[in-house]
């Protein structure tokens, strides 16, 4: 379905007023279909997340803000300390959706800080939908800095190697890595991007891929496996991801990132990694961080069509760490920074 306009686009996730419920982008019929659906149980929203309906770490934390306003709306009890409790019950199993993204528990405990200055049953529902949407807002002005900080590390005529998708799908809106691309377009710099097709689930060439086609930013698709070659044969100015969990050591990012940086390190192409200060873990560090393993039949099969033998044994880690050597930069909103990278230092 090719939209005639960006305006043909609502935000990845927001809040309808007049039922009190979530609305989100299905990601997982792009490219084939753009479908909206509605959220209206806590449950729904979960298998959501879960399915990759809703994906990308800013946009899990409008996700888990939106979840517990949801769970306050839904809530029939009359006391405020039942309902608190039963927010944070909520707020436990939004966590547990998606472990290793840090956005979701942040936008969780974000809307259940912001419920305590509360007086009644009411006001810890107006509170926490004002919450969520104030972090979707955020996200979207958040955005639009790391946009015009990162856009200032491409030149005119660049190519940019991308992985997964870090676009506008993956925020409220405009993107973080894509975000940089679309804030350098803006500037009138000519920018080509080349999207991995990002398996198992093919994010690169479902997502990123349609993302800058209604752009009409030139984008070219490659297989995972020919990264190496499109960079020795001097294709890619620059490789530009996105993340969803930066710790004191590492950056945790879609699986196959963690391969990209080492290929652009060996040919001595910049890395750049862009997400908002929301995405740090300050206390975080490799080994404290639980990775989400996903289904086996993701990889056993491609949708119905069975690609490997079913009782074959699969692992499938969802995402990898590529260690800070290896990052030439980390652009946020509040600005570039360069190695050695003091997480301290962004809090400034």
């Amino acid at each position: 379905m090719m939209l005639t306009s960006e305006s043909d686009l609502m935000r990845t996730i927001d809040w309808k007023e007049d039922s009190n419920s979530i609305v989100l982008v299905d990601q997982t019929l792009l490219p084939k279909e753009y479908r909206i659906i509605e959220c209206k149980t806590l449950s729904s929203l979960c298998e959501a997340i879960k399915s990759l309906r809703i994906r990308g770490a800013p946009a899990l934390g409008a996700a888990g803000g939106f979840g517990i306003a949801l769970a306050a709306f839904l809530s029939e009890v009359r006391d405020i300390e039942t309902i608190t409790k039963d927010l944070e019950v909520a707020g436990k199993i939004l966590k547990s959706t998606r472990p290793t993204a840090v956005n979701l528990s942040w936008g969780v405990n974000r809307v259940l800080g912001a419920i305590s200055d509360a007086f009644d049953v009411q006001g810890v529902k107006d509170i926490a939908l004002q919450e969520a949407k104030d972090i979707a807002e955020e996200d979207v002005a958040t955005n639009k800095l790391i946009g015009k900080s990162g856009a200032k590390l491409l030149s005119d005529g660049d190519t940019v190697l991308t992985h997964c998708n870090a676009g506008r799908l993956a925020c409220v809106d405009w993107g973080t890595a894509l975000g940089v691309v679309r804030s350098a377009t803006a500037e009138g710099k000519e920018i080509k991007v080349i999207a991995c097709e990002t398996r198992p689930l093919n994010q690169g060439s479902r997502i990123t891929a349609w993302e800058l086609m209604q752009d009409e930013i030139p984008v070219t698709l490659i297989s995972d496996s020919m990264a190496g070659w499109v960079m020795q044969q001097g294709l890619i100015d620059s490789v530009l991801v996105g993340a969803d969990r930066i710790t004191q050591d590492v950056i945790f990012n879609k699986i196959g990132t963690y391969s990209l940086s080492i290929l652009a390190k060996e040919h001595e192409i910049p890395f750049y990694v862009a997400a908002p200060v929301s995405t740090f873990d300050f206390n975080g560090w490799e080994g404290s961080v639980k990775v989400e393993m996903r289904d086996p039949d993701e990889l056993r099969f491609f949708g119905s069509e069975q690609l490997a033998p079913v009782d074959v044994e699969v692992y499938n880690p969802a995402f990898d760490a590529t260690p800070m050597e290896n990052v030439t930069a980390i652009v946020t909103e509040k600005g570039v920074f360069h190695p050695p990278f003091l997480l301290d230092e962004v809090l400034v």
